[in-house]
């Protein structure tokens, strides 16, 4: 029990001491002294708490710096908290950084495109108004016989599908004139070409209606009477053949070959 009444003796001491230290006049007390005073009678109470505990247990009675210990391990915890936060906030500042980075990068490549889209803006801008500035060109007003021979130009060179329009064209206009039955010949061509046959049979018949003597009217009649067997006619085919010959004995040998292969085929009689 030599440590208890080391203990109790300490306890008496310091609790002389501290009624010692009460009874002296605050006035002559600083503040440093002032906590230092409390800090003692803090220990004095532990001590005697201690005493009065090993006396009542009758067991050895072991001070420990609990509190410092506490004391300590409260702030190393908190030092690891404030590590941590440190570190995040760190992961944070370097993401935010890079993210700011890459927002300017964006930033300037969007100024650039903007930079560039305006140019082209004032360029389409500059052409238009200069565009707009030129008078349109005069229209073309072709002649009759211009026009005939642009359209017959065409067919000829085998392009009937631009053909095609402008030999109506024709024939709205000017059908009525000396070049109106040639235009619809060519425009029978143009519409065989095709696979129309009954509007090719239709210009054909509007082609010879007079049954011109002219360069093209005996191929005019053969290609009708094609048109009427496309159209299973044969009997109209055949009697258009008759006809063909009657009207146009010294058509050119390849035409009355033409003619006489359609007739096989309209199985025309002998």
């Amino acid at each position: 029990m030599t440590l208890l009444r080391a203990t109790t003796a300490l306890a008496l001491s310091l609790t002389l001491a501290g009624q010692a230290l009460a009874q002296t006049p605050i006035d002559l007390l600083d503040a440093r002294d002032s906590r230092r005073v409390d800090k003692m009678e803090q220990v004095v109470r532990e001590l005697r708490a201690i005493v009065f505990q090993g006396r009542d247990s009758g067991k050895p009675v072991v001070v420990q710096p609990a509190e410092t210990d506490y004391l300590i391990q409260e702030l190393s915890r908190r030092l690891s908290d404030l590590e941590q936060t440190l570190t995040r906030l760190n992961g944070q500042m370097e993401t935010t950084a890079h993210d700011l980075n890459q927002t300017r990068k964006d930033l300037e490549a969007q100024r650039n495109a903007n930079i560039a889209l305006t140019g082209r803006i004032l360029t389409l801008e500059q052409a238009a108004a200069t565009l707009a500035a030129v008078p349109p060109p005069a229209a073309v007003v072709l002649s009759p016989t211009d026009a005939f021979n642009q359209a017959r130009q065409l067919a000829l060179g085998g392009d009937f599908e631009s053909a095609e329009p402008a030999l109506q064209d024709f024939i709205s206009r000017y059908g009525d004139g000396p070049k109106g039955p040639e235009a619809r010949y060519w425009l029978g061509k143009a519409y065989a070409a095709r696979a129309a046959n009954p509007e090719a049979a239709t210009a054909f018949i509007g082609a010879i209606r007079e049954w011109p003597q002219t360069s093209w009217a005996p191929d005019a009649v053969v290609e009708l009477s094609r048109a009427l067997v496309r159209m299973r006619k044969p009997s109209d085919a055949c009697q258009t053949l008759d006809e063909f010959v009657r009207r146009y004995p010294k058509a050119s040998p390849a035409v009355q070959a033409r003619a006489s292969a359609t007739r096989v085929l309209a199985k025309c009689p002998a």
